[in-house]
Formats: structure tokens, C-alpha cells, sequence
């Protein structure tokens, strides 16, 4: 048995030892630690900042019955600073999802400028290796044109129409001097302006010129849409980032961040559920952004999706060259109906013969990156853009949980440890805890919102915007400028067309034609073996003595070969 001394003198001992310890909870309370993050954080000058806990009956939210280590000076830039890390949380949150955006947006662009210039390159080999005579002619009218169409795709304001049109306007009086009529216009300008503007009456390409405006319209626009999409999406991100808080959010992230740091709980992580009140009150507005960024997804991806066959931009653009190539025959074969169409409408002119000068591509300078005989998979841009996708679609609920997204990763208290409930440490948060959105936040115990944002109000009509642009392409509904073909007519142009399906209306004609897909290698002829084709010759009739001897036969019987699939005139005859 303990006897009466022995009991007192423990007694004594204890209360020593909880003596001691309220000392030190003194010394843990000074204000030592408060100043020097205050200073670290280069919140604002030392000078005049508590070195122990006064009365704090000046401060306006972080008011406490205990004695204090801030001032009204001090709270103030509490405020400013619970501002700023909120910008830098929410930059930090969105910042995986901005690059994903913008770095798929920058090589798309890249690729896209890329195949502009392949396609440009494949059309002046094209008019270098196959109608020399006119190469260096056509060569400003095929740079033009394949400018416009770069600034078609990265939204200038050109019609592409227009561009398509004046393309074959420009190209029909170098065919009519050089393959049809040789040596007719010379260098009289005045009667190439009138074969130029005689083109779209007497309509020497077939149905080419306007089966092109069709595809520039099914895969064009919708690029170009798609690019839209993106830059509008970096947008949206970019303004969240920078979103002001209203006054009373102000209030709220310092009462749950710095004002803590009032009475020496420097190292305090707010309670989950008081953290996920705080945020979703702040980002109430954001939050209804939402629904709108799951929709701009969801377009995105099937807009994604119908980008194929003739509406995929790779296979319209790498393809035009044959296109061209067709239009070329087409007008040669019709020459003579041509010639007299052109004598009606222009008159006869004086016949002045003149060479002209032959280009001389490089094709060895030219040649690099642009083997696409086969293209691996992982190479198209329509498996960049599903890759893309893949990942976007992660973020589809971004703005509804990203409330939810700081608390869990950022700001909160793990489970189960003392948490900051805005006004003490506790074991947990007692409070109701509100859901995400506007209409949630009616009983939110520590965030009041009100009204609406109005910069949150014209992000979401510029995403109903894009939204509606995006499932307009998807649905592949044609735009003021898109000419969809009625029918196949029946013409030449289907027979030697090498691009050619049941949408572009010259689908089963019977006719035999090989269907053909580029084909493009490194290696290009500078002149056509004519071992591997019929030798034939061009008489002052118009027609054609076939050396091999099959006989006579008319010009659309004998006028054209083909070279690694790709039907083309026989160069060097004119």
C-alpha cells in the first residue's frame, strides 16, 4: 500500500510535469513560426508582425476567442495570397488536360502543313514529269492554290469554291495551248483570258472541278472545324485558370488556409468534408460547365469518327494530283469539240508557236519524309486523332469533379488525422456536406453563392457553339459551299477518274476501270520508258497509228498509258 507521502509526492511530480507542458504549449504557440513562412512566402514586411499572440479583435475572418498572431495588415494579404494559390492549384489541376489539348492541337497543325505541301509537291512532279511543257506555267496557279487551301484549314476567311474554281480556270488555257491547240495563243494574253473565262461554260474537265469542291468540302471543313475545336477547348482551360472568385469565396479559402496560421497551426490541413464545401462553393460555377464539356468531348469523338474514306483530309489532299491528271486527259480527249467551243466563243487567232520552258523538279531535295507507299498505322492522322481522343475522353468529367480533385490531391487531411474545421483542430467535420453545381450550394454552411458568372455564361455559348459545328460535320451535312454530285453522267470522267465512289456519283459504271490508291514511292521517272507501253504517234489528224500493229484507232481509243497505276498522257508528243 501506498502510504500518504509517498501519494503526495507523486501527485506533485504529475502536476510538475502538466505545468510543463502548458509551457511549452506556450512556446508552440508564439508567433516565431507564423513570421518566418509569413517572410518565406514574401507575403509582405516583417516589420510590425507579432512575435507572441495578441487580442485579434481587429481581424475580420479569422476571428478567435484565443489570442492571435495575425493583424488586419496580415489577413489582408492572407486574403491575396489564398487568391493566388487557388489560380496555381487550378493550373496545376488542369494543366495535364491543357497539354494534352494543345500539344495534339500544334501536330495536327504540323501534319496537316505537311501533307499540304506533300500534296503540292506530288502535283508539280505530276506537271514536271508528265506535261513538261506547261510545268512551269502551272506552277504559281498550284502554289496558290495549295496556299489557300493551308489558309482555308487554319480559318482564314477564303472560299474554297472559289480557290477550286480559279484553279481550273488558270489551268484550262495551258492545256488548250499545250495539248489541245499547241502554239495557238503564243503569247497573246488577251485570247488566254478568253479561254480562261470561257472554262466554266464549256466545261473541259467533266464533273472533276466540282467532284473536288465536294471533297474539299466533306474533309476540308471538318479539319479545319476540328482545329476550331481544339483552340476553343485551350480557351475554356485557359479561362478557368485565370477565373476571379467573388468576395465571399475570397473569405472562405482564407478562413480554411492561412487563418490557421492565426493561432500557430502552420503545418494544418483542412477536414475533407469542410475542404469539398469550400471548393464546391467557389467552383459552383464552374462546376456547370460540365455537361457542356462531356458534349464538346462526345462531338469531338464522332466527328473524329466520320473523318474517313473521302472526308479523311489525307486521303483528299495526297490524291488530288490524280485528280488533276484526270481533268487533263478529260480535256485532251475532247479536244476537238474544245477547240471548236473556244472558236465560237473566242474567235480564231493568229497561230504563234513558241517553246516553252521546261521545269526541272529535284525530286532527290524533295523526296524526304514523302514516302507514304506504305504507311504504318500508327502514322495517319486518323489514328493521331483516335489516340487523341482515347485520352481526351478521361476529361470528360473534369469540370464537375474538379472540386472534389483538388480536395483529394491538394488540400485536404488524409482520413482518420486532426483537420482544421475553420475553426479548431478537430477529429472530423460535423457539417452537412453539399453536393457539385449551382443548385447545390443553397445549404452550403460555408460558401454563399449567388448570381451567375458571366464569364462562365460565355464560355458555355461559345462550347453550344462549337458543339453544334462539330455534330453538323459529323453528320456530314454539306456546307453553303459543298457541291454533292447528282449523278455519274456517264462520262469520261468516271472511266479514268482514280478516286472514285459511290458518293462522288460515278459508282458502277460497268466500264472495267482499275480502281486505284496512291502509290507513291521515292522513285519517279524523268521520262516514260516506252518499252512498257504501246508505241503510238500522234498524227496531223488528231488520231493515232498504233506502231505495234493493232491498227488505227481514235483518239479516246489509244490516248493514254499507264505508269505505276496512275493513268497519264504520253509526255514529249506536243
Amino acid at each position: 500500500m501506498m502510504d500518504g507521502q509517498t501519494w503526495r509526492v507523486g501527485f506533485s511530480c504529475l502536476l510538475l510535469l502538466v505545468l510543463v507542458g502548458f509551457a511549452q504549449s506556450e512556446v508552440v504557440r508564439s508567433c516565431e513560426e507564423v513570421r518566418k513562412l509569413f517572410q518565406g512566402r514574401h507575403l509582405g514586411p516583417v516589420k510590425g508582425l507579432p512575435d507572441s499572440p495578441r487580442a485579434g479583435s481587429d481581424l475580420q475572418v479569422c476571428i478567435s476567442k484565443n489570442p492571435t498572431c495575425c493583424t488586419k495588415k496580415m489577413e489582408e494579404q492572407y486574403q491575396i495570397a489564398a487568391g493566388q494559390d487557388m489560380q496555381q492549384v487550378l493550373q496545376t489541376s488542369s494543366s495535364t488536360l491543357k497539354f494534352l489539348i494543345s500539344r495534339n492541337a500544334a501536330a495536327f497543325q504540323e501534319t496537316l502543313e505537311t501533307l499540304i505541301k506533300q500534296a503540292e509537291n506530288y502535283t508539280s512532279i505530276l506537271f514536271c514529269n508528265t506535261y513538261r511543257n506547261m510545268a512551269l506555267e502551272a506552277a504559281a496557279s498550284v502554289q496558290e492554290f495549295f496556299t489557300d487551301v493551308g489558309l482555308f484549314l487554319f480559318g482564314a476567311d477564303v472560299n474554297p469554291e472559289e480557290f477550286v474554281n480559279r484553279f481550273f480556270d488558270s489551268l484550262f488555257p495551258l492545256v488548250y495551248n499545250h495539248l489541245i491547240n499547241p502554239g495557238v495563243t503564243g503569247n497573246n494574253r488577251e485570247y488566254s483570258e478568253c479561254i480562261r473565262l470561257a472554262r466554266r461554260d464549256v466545261s473541259p474537265f467533266g464533273n472533276i472541278p466540282k467532284r473536288i469542291m465536294g471533297q474539299m468540302g466533306r474533309s476540308l471543313l471538318p479539319s479545319r472545324t476540328f482545329l476550331q475545336a481544339l483552340n476553343l477547348g485551350i480557351e475554356v482551360i485557359n479561362t478557368t485558370e485565370h477565373l476571379q472568385f467573388p468576395k465571399e469565396c475570397s473569405r472562405a479559402l482564407l478562413k480554411m488556409q492561412y487563418c490557421p496560421h492565426c493561432q500557430g497551426l502552420t503545418l494544418s490541413k483542412p477536414c475533407m468534408g469542410y475542404c469539398l464545401n469550400v471548393m464546391r462553393g467557389c467552383l459552383a460555377h464552374m462546376a456547370e460547365l460540365n455537361p457542356h464539356w462531356h458534349a464538346y468531348i462526345r462531338s469531338l469523338e464522332e466527328l473524329s469518327d466520320a473523318m474517313h474514306g473521302t472526308y479523311d483530309i489525307e486521303h483528299v489532299l495526297l490524291n488530288f494530283h490524280l485528280l488533276v491528271n484526270d481533268a487533263v486527259i478529260q480535256a485532251h480527249l475532247n479536244g476537238q469539240k474544245l477547240s471548236e467551243q473556244v472558236n465560237k466563243i473566242c474567235g480564231h487567232p493568229v497561230r504563234t508557236p513558241t517553246q516553252s520552258p521546261r521545269c526541272s523538279f529535284d525530286w532527290s531535295k524533295e523526296k524526304h519524309g514523302m514516302k507514304i507507299s506504305v504507311r504504318n498505322g500508327e502514322e495517319t492522322l486518323a489514328n493521331r486523332r483516335k489516340e487523341f481522343i482515347n485520352s481526351l475522353r478521361l476529361f470528360r468529367t473534369f469540370y464537375g469533379g474538379l472540386a472534389d480533385q483538388i480536395c483529394v490531391n491538394e488540400l485536404a487531411a488524409a482520413d482518420g488525422l486532426p483537420c482544421w474545421n475553420g475553426e479548431d483542430i478537430v477529429k472530423s467535420y460535423t457539417q452537412r456536406v453539399v453536393g457539385n453545381g449551382i443548385k447545390a450550394q443553397s445549404g452550403n454552411p460555408e460558401v454563399k453563392v449567388k448570381g451567375t458568372d458571366t464569364v462562365i455564361n460565355q464560355i458555355i455559348d461559345k462550347l453550344k457553339h462549337v458543339i453544334q459545328l462539330l455534330q453538323g460535320r459529323s453528320t456530314h451535312k454539306p456546307d453553303k459551299w459543298e457541291l454533292l454530285q447528282l449523278g455519274s453522267g456517264g462520262g469520261m470522267v468516271e472511266q479514268v477518274s482514280g478516286d472514285c465512289d459511290d458518293e462522288d456519283g460515278c459508282g458502277g459504271s460497268g466500264s472495267g476501270e482499275v480502281k486505284r490508291t496512291l502509290k507513291i514511292t521515292d522513285w519517279m521517272p524523268d521520262e516514260v520508258n516506252l518499252s512498257d507501253v504501246k508505241q503510238i504517234h500522234q498524227t496531223d489528224s488528231g488520231s493515232i497509228f498504233d506502231t505495234t500493229g493493232a491498227g488505227h484507232s481514235t483518239v479516246t481509243e489509244s490516248m493514254t498509258f499507264t505508269v505505276m497505276g496512275v493513268v497519264m498522257l504520253l509526255p514529249g508528243l506536243w
